[in-house]
C-alpha cells in the first residue's frame, strides 16, 4: 500500500493553498499531521483524523467541537484514498458551512496528485529495472535462461521479430532532457521498447515496419532531440540472436566512428564483413592481413598514396573516375599505383587483394 510521504503532502497543501484562502493540512495513516500551510502544526497528533480514519467517513467539525479535541480545530476533515486503500486524512481549516463546498474538489485534487506521483514511481521503478536487464543483456556471462526469467519478472515484453538500434546522442550540450524527450517520443508506441544505455546512448527496440530511418532523423533534427547517429541491426527472432546483434552493433558503431565519422545511418546488413574484421582487428592473424597495407602507409609520409589507394577502391578500379576524383592525370595515377604495389606486395589490379586493402583502410590506426 502506498504511504503519505511529507514531500507529497506539502506539494497537495501548496497546490490547494494556491487557490484556497483556508489552511489545509494532510495527515497520515496515523493521524500525524505531515503537511500544513501552519508550519505550527506540523508533526502534531490531530484527533479529527483519527475519528476518520477509525470510521473511514468525512468528518466535520465545529467551534464546540474543537473544543473537545486535542490539536484540532473548526474545519471538515476527509478520508484519503487510493486504489481503494485508506492512505491519511485531508483537512480544510474553517467553518464548516464556509469550507464543506470545496471539500469534495480538495480532495479529488490531492487523490489525482497520489495518483500521479505513484505512476511516476511507477515508471522510475520500471525504466531502473529495464535499465539493469539491459546491462546483463550485454553481458556475455549472464545466462539466456536467468535473462528470460528476469524479463518476465519485470513484465518485459519482447514482440519477435524486432530489430534493434543503437541511438547515438550529440557530444554538446546536456544529453539528459533531450534523452527524456526521445525516451517520451518513442515509448509511446506498443511496438517500441527504448532505454537508456548511459547518458549519450539508447537502445531502441522496434518492430520491422518499413521506415525511411533518413527521414526520422530529419524529424529528430526538426524537434532538437540531438541524434548525432543511428546504428542499426538485422531482423532478430530471439533473444539469443538480440544478444549477438548488440555485440555486433557495438562493433559496428566502433568501426563507424573510425571510418565513417559523419555518416549517421548504418545498417550491420551493409557493413557486416568490415564489422567482423573489425571486432577481430588486434588478432594476430588479422595483424598479418593488414600487413602489407602497413608497410605501405609506414613510407607514405605525406598520405598522398593512402588518398590515391582509397580513391581507387572506392571507383572499383575504375582508372578515368579515379584520375578525376583526385585531379590527377591518368600516367601520374599508374605511377602512384605501382608504387603502392611495390611497397605493399598486392597487386592492385586484382579485385581480391584491392579489396584486401580497401577493408584495411578500415582496421589500421
Amino acid at each position: 500500500m502506498l504511504e503519505l510521504d511529507s514531500a507529497l503532502a506539502q506539494h497537495i497543501v501548496d497546490r490547494a493553498m494556491a487557490i484556497l484562502p483556508h489552511n489545509i493540512n494532510v495527515m497520515d495513516a496515523q493521524g500525524m499531521i505531515i503537511g500544513s500551510g501552519d508550519p505550527a502544526r506540523l508533526h502534531t497528533r490531530h484527533e479529527g483524523a483519527q475519528l476518520v480514519l477509525a470510521n473511514r467517513r468525512v468528518v466535520e467539525i465545529d467551534q464546540q467541537a474543537a473544543a473537545c479535541l486535542r490539536g484540532v480545530r473548526p474545519g471538515v476533515n476527509l478520508p484519503l484514498l487510493h486504489a481503494d486503500q485508506l492512505i491519511g486524512v485531508l483537512g480544510i481549516t474553517g467553518d464548516p458551512e464556509t469550507v464543506r463546498p470545496y471539500a469534495e474538489l480538495v480532495r479529488m485534487a490531492a487523490e489525482m496528485l497520489v495518483e500521479q506521483r505513484q505512476l511516476q514511481a511507477e515508471r522510475h521503478w520500471q525504466r531502473h529495472q529495464l535499465e539493469a536487464w539491459l546491462r546483463q543483456l550485454f553481458d556475455p556471462t549472464q545466462a539466456l535462461s536467468s535473462l528470460r526469467a528476469e524479463a518476465e519478472r519485470i513484465g518485459l515484453t519482447l514482440v519477435w521479430p524486432c530489430q534493434v538500434c543503437l541511438v547515438e546522442l550529440s557530444e554538446e550540450g546536456d544529453p539528459l532532457p533531450r534523452q527524456d524527450k526521445l525516451l517520451a517520443a518513442l515509448n509511446h508506441k506498443t511496438d517500441y521498447l527504448c532505454a537508456p544505455l548511459g547518458s549519450r546512448e539508447l537502445l531502441w527496440c522496434r518492430s520491422l515496419a518499413v521506415r525511411d530511418d533518413e527521414a526520422w532523423l530529419r524529424h529528430a533534427d526538426e524537434r532538437e532531440w540531438a541524434v548525432r547517429r543511428l546504428v542499426i541491426s538485422d531482423p532478430l527472432h530471439d533473444l539469443n540472436e538480440l544478444r549477438q546483434a548488440c555485440a555486433a552493433l557495438r562493433d559496428l558503431q566502433a568501426y563507424a566512428r573510425a571510418r565513417f565519422p559523419a555518416l549517421r545511418v548504418l545498417r550491420l546488413e551493409e557493413q557486416r564483413l568490415p564489422t567482423l574484421l573489425y571486432a577481430q582487428r588486434h588478432s594476430w592473424l588479422l595483424q598479418g592481413w593488414l600487413a602489407p597495407l602497413k608497410r605501405l602507409l609506414a613510407q607514405d609520409g605525406n598520405g598522398t598514396l593512402r588518398e590515391t589507394l582509397e580513391a581507387w577502391c572506392a571507383h572499383d578500379g575504375q582508372v578515368q573516375a579515379c584520375a578525376q576524383a583526385l585531379g590527377i592525370h591518368r600516367n601520374t595515377l599508374r605511377y602512384r599505383l605501382e608504387r603502392i604495389a611495390e611497397l605493399s606486395g598486392v597487386e592492385v589490379m586484382r579485385l581480391d587483394q584491392r579489396l584486401q586493402l580497401s577493408l584495411g583502410l578500415g582496421l589500421v590506426d
